[in-house]
């Protein structure tokens, strides 16, 4: 058995210098963001490394114990006060581990990239927060800060200038924007560069934030370069 969560990956080139970790939402799985690669445009960018991991299955209490796929138990509808702390740290190893693995395969911790959608964000942010090597970005989508009363002592200065790339919908009824908004504050008064998006639409994707996760790429690559 492998010591790595299982993983879909995809390569917009051979031997490809950038990865990109992109964790799923709770219930979904490694699959549910592949398609998002082919509407990215990033044209004259590097070689991405896309890497998509399964989340463990366990039970999640809200949803009556029911099994699925989940970074980690939501305790019930007040996510702030009542957070599964063992689950998001566990995961946080899992992820750590993926990222070892890539700098294994020979790409640098610095053009590594974290991101994810709603639980999947939540755990970007755990890990890359506090990452002790810089990352080369989060991306973040339709999430929050796990966690937040110990991000300020838990945090990792590698990842202090790391971009954020935040980003959350107005009709949000799973994550309330309210959260998404808090988080977002939060970070910037830790010092964090952040780029903020919120976009007409419920907890999804839509096209123009595609386009904008494309333009945020190809500025941080041609930033970092």
């Amino acid at each position: 058995m492998s010591n790595y969560l299982e993983t879909v990956e995809i390569e917009s080139a051979t031997n490809p210098s950038v990865a990109i970790i992109w964790m799923h939402g709770l219930g979904a799985d490694a699959n549910d963001f592949v398609p998002i690669v082919q509407e990215l445009d990033l044209s004259g960018m590097p070689g991405i490394r896309f890497v998509f991991p399964n989340a463990p299955t366990m039970p999640v209490t809200i949803n009556g114990g029911y099994v699925m796929r989940a970074w980690y138990d939501i305790l019930g509808t007040d996510i702030a006060r009542r957070e599964d702390e063992k689950g998001l740290r566990a995961s946080q190893a899992e992820i750590e581990k993926l990222i070892a693995r890539e700098v294994a395969r020979g790409i640098p911790v610095n053009k590594i990239f974290l991101a994810g959608f709603s639980q999947g964000c939540a755990m970007t942010l755990q890990t890359g927060l506090r990452y002790p090597q810089k990352l080369a970005g989060l991306l973040c989508l339709s999430g929050y800060v796990p966690l937040r009363d110990v991000v300020a002592a838990e945090r990792s200065a590698a990842n202090q200038h790391t971009p954020v790339f935040l980003v959350h919908g107005r009709a949000d009824p799973v994550i309330h924007i309210q959260r998404a908004e808090q988080s977002r504050d939060l970070l910037k008064e830790l010092g964090y560069q952040i780029e903020w998006h919120e976009y007409m639409m419920p907890h999804s994707v839509c096209a123009e934030e595609i386009r904008d996760i494309g333009l945020w790429l190809k500025k941080v690559l041609t930033t970092s370069a």
